[in-house]
């Protein structure tokens, strides 16, 4: 797992490199693309999904699907439902799944980028179905006690400032993606 600093200048860029290096070793050449952002409006610190969701929408990245925005979330009462519309609907999807998750103190501010599938749900003990090729995650408060409350308490300023690196690393990675597109055809 990378981790990557929120506070740091170039966080965005480094992720978004990262980003692209490992969607580009991973995914197969017409393999879609979904951005499957997990939370609720209703909780600020579980809000970072539908956050990157919504600006992922309002820079509209070429042919990536985008599930899980402010106005349509994707949330643990509909997750299941939302993972099977996928892949009924696409075939053979490359799925990067982002969420906010808990931490240690010196993580708030952090987000995270990792293969594999992510666990939604686990810092607040709700037993939901992993999803995801790679995963995405911005650390958003403590983990340890209280979980429901600290999402409630969370620093709308913290959910922000993370959902803006995030959504700026993809929009930079899928910026990479559509060129070295061109290039090859």
């Amino acid at each position: 797992m990378l981790y990557y600093d929120s506070k740091q200048r170039y966080a965005s860029y480094e992720f978004g490199k990262q980003l692209f290096e490992m969607i580009s070793s991973a995914k197969k050449y017409n393999q879609p693309l979904v951005f499957l952002c997990i939370g609720s409006d209703r909780a600020t610190g579980d809000s970072l999904g539908p956050i990157v969701g919504h600006k992922l929408l309002q820079r509209k990245p070429g042919s990536v699907c985008v599930y899980g925005t402010l106005e349509h979330p994707v949330h643990a009462k509909n997750l299941s439902e939302v993972i099977h519309t996928i892949y009924s609907s696409i075939p053979n999807p490359f799925i990067i799944a982002i969420d906010a998750s808990l931490g240690k103190a010196s993580h708030i501010g952090f987000f995270t980028l990792a293969q594999g599938s992510l666990k939604p749900g686990a810092g607040v003990g709700k037993d939901l179905p992993d999803v995801g090729h790679l995963y995405i995650t911005g650390i958003v408060n403590l983990s340890g006690f209280l979980e429901h409350s600290l999402l409630q308490t969370t620093r709308l300023y913290t959910v922000m400032s993370l959902a803006d690196h995030i959504s700026n690393g993809i929009l930079y990675c899928l910026t990479k993606l559509e060129q070295q597109k061109r290039k090859s055809s």
